[in-house]
């Protein structure tokens, strides 16, 4: 992944919109939601749900699947790793990650 990518990437996510229909998608993986059960669930409109889905297809965070008339959406976990990994890449000063990131994102929830 290259940096315009990724600031493509983390633009998309940080809208609280995208980012909403973000995270429905990750508690519905890996199925998905057809897009109007995605509209209801977060109470949005048509319009401003395709407008908001086409961005997060655009930086393939999502992808969209042609069901018959519908198309449901799933999280792109391939390019959602690869961004993670991409703001990893130089964890402690590349020597590769002696910090288990995990536990720390465990030790501040529990604060």
């Amino acid at each position: 992944m290259n940096t315009s990518t990724a600031v493509d990437s983390l633009s998309a996510l940080a809208q609280e919109t995208r980012l909403n229909i973000f995270r429905l998608l990750v508690q519905n993986a890996p199925r998905g939601l057809p897009a109007g059960e995605i509209a209801r669930r977060l109470k949005l409109p048509g319009p401003t749900l395709s407008f908001h889905l086409n961005i997060l297809a655009a930086t393939e965070l999502i992808e969209p699947q042609r069901n018959g008339r519908s198309i449901s959406y799933s999280a792109n976990f391939q390019n959602v790793n690869r961004l993670m990994n991409y703001l990893m890449e130089n964890c402690c000063g590349g020597q590769g990650c002696t910090i288990d990131v995990t536990r720390l994102s465990e030790k501040s929830r529990n604060k």
